[in-house]
């Protein structure tokens, strides 16, 4: 069994691979490096066979997302501990190490992941991740470095070791037993919070998720789809409100799940005063699709409460990250804690 695989789940990425791939591999000797190609149609495969015959290849012949995609391929990988890359990352040395050393020390920490930072601007956070994940009362996420559009610059005020709601599944090392546990990522998400919804299962047990800011990586970010890609609004909206019913306590969704529901309108409304019709369209489809999935999502909260009824509130900002943001004018982590 290999100690520590990392997983790079590409598709059509040839040039981010011929990019990133030689840092990955010149960085992590102690790892054994896995790329699962998703169906490319590209010469991603070609050049991978070609360029890096080093590397372990998984091929599958169509597109599963990054969750199906994931899920199938660590069925095919023997590891500890399994590190999923976003294939648009550039890796420093010793990367490894530190992430590596949390979970060999401390059994109770189930996933961990690296200081994020922009590789177009090395001295500023990225927007997947920064120094950790963490989520609000009604189940926004945001990040320690990046609230919403703010990103800080990075002054090692982040530099610390500390648990947080959830960690970027664009660098995210995770006890293989863990991930199965769950069933790995919930590929009804296909792409998109599949990582918190994740960590909040992590979250119902004993054990935690970390932040380490020793280990530092450069990500380019939004490699597939652009941030103000209306189909990333889609899955952003969709898959928030299937994340919420599928965690929330029956108490809190009484009322959380409907102010969410009025929030998206508001955003709908927002996005269509500005012009961007196809995002308005994207919040409402999302809607849709989660309302006549609503059932099939209710049916994993059941499964889902049945084997671990509850969820640490630790990482949890007890106001409105939205609130806080936009009408305290709350830029900073440090504020709204």
């Amino acid at each position: 069994m290999t100690k520590t695989a990392v997983v790079i789940l590409n598709y059509n990425g040839e040039k981010l691979l011929r990019q990133f791939l030689p840092s990955v591999i010149r960085y992590s000797p102690e790892a054994e490096i896995i790329v699962v190609d998703n169906g490319s149609t590209d010469q991603s495969v070609f050049i991978l066979k070609k360029d890096f015959p080093q590397i372990r290849l998984i091929l599958f012949t169509e597109n599963y997302g990054f969750c199906g995609g994931y899920n199938r391929a660590l069925k095919q990988i023997d590891a500890t501990y399994i590190l999923l890359l976003n294939s648009d990352i550039e890796v420093t040395p010793h990367w490894l190490t530190p992430l590596v050393k949390l979970l060999d020390d401390n059994d109770t920490i189930a996933a961990v992941q690296p200081k994020i930072l922009s590789f177009h601007s090395k001295t500023k956070f990225e927007y997947a991740g920064a120094a950790g994940g963490f989520i609000d009362s009604l189940g926004y996420p945001y990040c320690r470095g990046r609230i919403f559009s703010h990103v800080e610059t990075d002054n090692h005020q982040y530099d610390d070791e500390r648990q947080i709601f959830w960690a970027t599944g664009a660098c995210l090392l995770v006890r293989a037993e863990v991930y199965r546990k769950f069933g790995g990522l919930d590929e009804d998400f296909f792409a998109h919070m599949e990582e918190i919804d994740l960590c909040w299962k992590i979250n119902r047990t004993r054990q935690q998720v970390y932040y380490c800011g020793k280990s530092v990586v450069y990500h380019v970010g939004a490699g597939t789809l652009g941030y103000e890609n209306p189909k990333k609004t889609y899955l952003n909206f969709r898959n928030g409100l299937m994340m919420i019913l599928k965690h929330l306590d029956s108490g809190e969704m009484m009322y959380k799940l409907p102010f969410r529901l009025l929030l998206d309108w508001l955003a709908l409304v927002v996005y269509a005063l500005k012009g961007e019709y196809k995002n308005s369209l994207a919040v409402l489809r999302a809607h849709l699709h989660f309302f006549g999935s609503m059932r099939h999502t209710y049916k994993k909260r059941e499964h889902i409460r049945s084997q671990w009824p509850t969820y640490s509130r630790m990482a949890i900002h007890r106001g409105s990250i939205l609130v806080d943001y936009y009408l305290k004018k709350k830029k900073l982590f440090s504020n709204p804690r």
